[in-house]
C-alpha cells in the first residue's frame, strides 16, 4: 500500500479573524465548543492513515504548539514519523528562497527523509471531514502530476470571494485557477502530489526566484503539468473572517450539519482536558445549545455555543453567541450575537448586543 505524509502549510494564511487572532494564529482559534481549527486538518490525516505530519508555522504559534504538544491526541507521538511543528530556519546564509518556499526549502529534509510515496499539502481554514486515501486512489488512476481538491458550493458567501476557483474540463483536468467571485468550484487549499515530483518542484521554484509553491509551481504551469480535480462532497466551511467563523459555528447547532462533520467512523480528535460534567441548576434554561464540559449554568442560554468551563450566572441571558473557555457571565448580564474569547468576564447587569451579520467580539482576558 502506498504511504502518504502530510504537510499543513499555515504560511500563506492571514490572521483575518480580528480580535480572535490578536494573540494566536488562525489555526489555533477555538471552534465548535472544544476544538481548534487545526484539529480538523490533523484528524483528517490520522483518519487517512497518515502517521507523519509537518506543520509549517511562521507567526504567533505559541498557542498552536501548546495545543498540539507532541501529537498524543492524534496518536502521533511515535518514534518513527509523528508530528513536527516546523518554524522557518533563518540561519542559512545561502538561503535565497522567499515566501512559503522558505518553509519547503528549510525543511526539505522532511520531504527527503519521509518513507511516504505521496504527500498531502493542506491548510487549516477549510473545515471538513475527508479521507485522503480516496483522493490518492483517484490521483493514481488519473495519472496526474498533482490532484487538487475542491468543493462545488451551493451558495456563494463573502468568504468564498477570496478563495481560488477552478475551471475543469470534462475529464476533470484543471484548465484554469482564478479568483472570479461568482464561481462555485472553490479550491480547498488541499492537494496530493508524489514526493519526488514535489521535491523537483520546490527546487525549480526556488531557482527561478518564486515565492509561493502552489501559485508559481502549480497554477502557473497548468499547460505543462497534469493537474487533476477531485470533488469533495461532504460538509464544508471556509473560515477566513469573523463573520464566516460566526455563521459556520452556528450551522453546527443543526443536528444534520453537526453529524456530517463529526462522523462516528472518522472522529475529530483534540487535546484532552479532564473536566467534570456541566452543571445545570434549577434556575437554568438551555435550548438548542452546544455545551462543553465543566460549565456551570444558572441562567438562560439559547442557540449558542459554550466552551469548557463557562459560568453563567442566575438571571443572565445568552442568545446566538459563542462563549469560549473559562468565561464568566455574571448575574443579569445580557449577551446577544456576541463572541467572547477565552477568560473574559462580563459584569453583573452588563448588556452586549451585536448584529447577526456582524457579531460583537471581545478579545481574550477582557473584563466588561
Amino acid at each position: 500500500m502506498d504511504r502518504i505524509a502530510g504537510i499543513i502549510n499555515l504560511d500563506h494564511e492571514q490572521d483575518m479573524l480580528d480580535e480572535l487572532t490578536y494573540f494566536r494564529c488562525g489555526a489555533a482559534v477555538p471552534f465548535a465548543g472544544r476544538y481548534r481549527m487545526i484539529d480538523f486538518a490533523v484528524s483528517n490525516m490520522t483518519n487517512s492513515r497518515i502517521d507523519s505530519v509537518a506543520v509549517f508555522a511562521r507567526r504567533k504559534y505559541r498557542s498552536l504548539m501548546d495545543h498540539l504538544e507532541q501529537g498524543k491526541a492524534w496518536d502521533l507521538d511515535r518514534k518513527r514519523g509523528g508530528l513536527f511543528i516546523l518554524p522557518p530556519d533563518w540561519n542559512d546564509p545561502t538561503d535565497i528562497s522567499r515566501g512559503d518556499l522558505q518553509h519547503f526549502h528549510n525543511n526539505i529534509d522532511f520531504v527527503k527523509r519521509t518513507l511516504a510515496d505521496y504527500i498531502v499539502v493542506t491548510g487549516s481554514q477549510h473545515i471538513c471531514n475527508i479521507n485522503y486515501q480516496d483522493v490518492l486512489q483517484e490521483h493514481k488512476s488519473s495519472g496526474a502530476d498533482v490532484t487538487v481538491i475542491y468543493k462545488k458550493v451551493d451558495e456563494i458567501y463573502p468568504e468564498h470571494h477570496r478563495a481560488h476557483k477552478l475551471d475543469i474540463d470534462q475529464n476533470n483536468r484543471v484548465t484554469a485557477i482564478h479568483n472570479e467571485s461568482g464561481h462555485s468550484n472553490v479550491y480547498m487549499d488541499m492537494y496530493i502530489i508524489e514526493k519526488d515530483f514535489l521535491y523537483s518542484l520546490i527546487e525549480k521554484c526556488i531557482a527561478h526566484g518564486c515565492t509561493n509553491l502552489f501559485l508559481d509551481g502549480i497554477k502557473s504551469q497548468l499547460n505543462d503539468i497534469h493537474v487533476h480535480a477531485y470533488e469533495y462532497h461532504g460538509t464544508h466551511a471556509l473560515i477566513n473572517s469573523v463573520e464566516s467563523y460566526y455563521r459556520n459555528s452556528a450551522k453546527l447547532l443543526n443536528a444534520q450539519e453537526h453529524d456530517e462533520l463529526f462522523k462516528e467512523d472518522a472522529p475529530v480528535f483534540t487535546k484532552v482536558k479532564n473536566e467534570a460534567p456541566s452543571n445545570y441548576t434549577h434556575t437554568s434554561n438551555v435550548t438548542n445549545t452546544m455545551v462543553a464540559n465543566g460549565c456551570v449554568i444558572e441562567g438562560q442560554v439559547e442557540d449558542s455555543i459554550l466552551f469548557r468551563g463557562v459560568k453563567v450566572g442566575e438571571g443572565a441571558v445568552i442568545k446566538n453567541s459563542i462563549i469560549m473557555q473559562r468565561c464568566e457571565i455574571e448575574s443579569n448580564a445580557v449577551l446577544e450575537n456576541v463572541i467572547l474569547d477565552k477568560d473574559c468576564n462580563i459584569s453583573n447587569g452588563k448588556t452586549l448586543i451585536g448584529a447577526p451579520e456582524k457579531p460583537f467580539v471581545v478579545a481574550k482576558r477582557r473584563t466588561m
